[in-house]
């Protein structure tokens, strides 16, 4: 019996490197909200004109190596996007170069209208603080789920980068979440009891 519990706590350590490797997937239980975002209404500030938002967040430009996002007059960005529908929030992908990409990422739900003049006046619904192995691991970060429950737009600011260059570089950025199933209660059925 002595040696029974050994191989019981030695499990638990392939399982955890297992569940490190999904972890650069879509993260379980979510899908890629590309397929919500309404693209006629995407902004982004600060950009380098020949280096626009698509090339980050629009499915098949986003994979390609030699595309990116990059900031124009100083290194910080402000990208507005907004749904379709509603959406869950979970978790959220970024992946640049280790020098240049994002660091310090501020997330708005459903404030529109920011700008660079504003952002600091309104609390960010969850910030995060981008390692380098994040974005070159494209590990996506857990988002604070319960800020982010009614999502109809995601305002992102990019505060700076990993090296404090002049120029933030971003290759992807995925959102990770789930659609808000509205449900109409006349289509409901009557549950008869047997």
């Amino acid at each position: 019996m002595a040696t029974a519990p050994a191989p019981t706590t030695a499990a638990p350590a392939p399982a955890a490197a297992v569940a490190a490797v999904p972890s650069a997937s879509v993260p379980r239980g979510q899908v890629d909200l590309v397929d919500f975002i309404d693209w006629t209404g995407v902004e982004c500030l600060n950009q380098d004109p020949a280096h626009g938002i698509a090339n980050a967040l629009k499915q098949g430009y986003r994979e390609d190596e030699g595309l990116h996002l990059a900031s124009d007059s100083d290194e910080q960005l402000l990208i507005y996007i907004p749904f379709m529908q509603v959406i869950k929030l979970h978790s959220a992908l970024f992946k640049g170069p280790e020098e240049e990409g994002p660091k310090t990422v501020k997330l708005f739900s459903n404030k529109e209208h920011m700008g660079f003049s504003n952002v600091n006046d309104f609390p960010p619904s969850d910030s995060v603080d981008l390692s380098s192995s994040h974005l070159l691991e494209s590990k996506p970060v857990t988002l604070k789920y319960v800020k982010f429950q009614n999502v109809r737009s995601l305002t992102m600011f990019i505060e700076d980068n990993q090296s404090g260059a002049d120029i933030t570089k971003i290759q992807k950025i995925a959102l990770y979440g789930t659609t808000v199933d509205t449900t109409n209660m006349k289509d409901l059925k009557k549950i008869e009891e047997h």
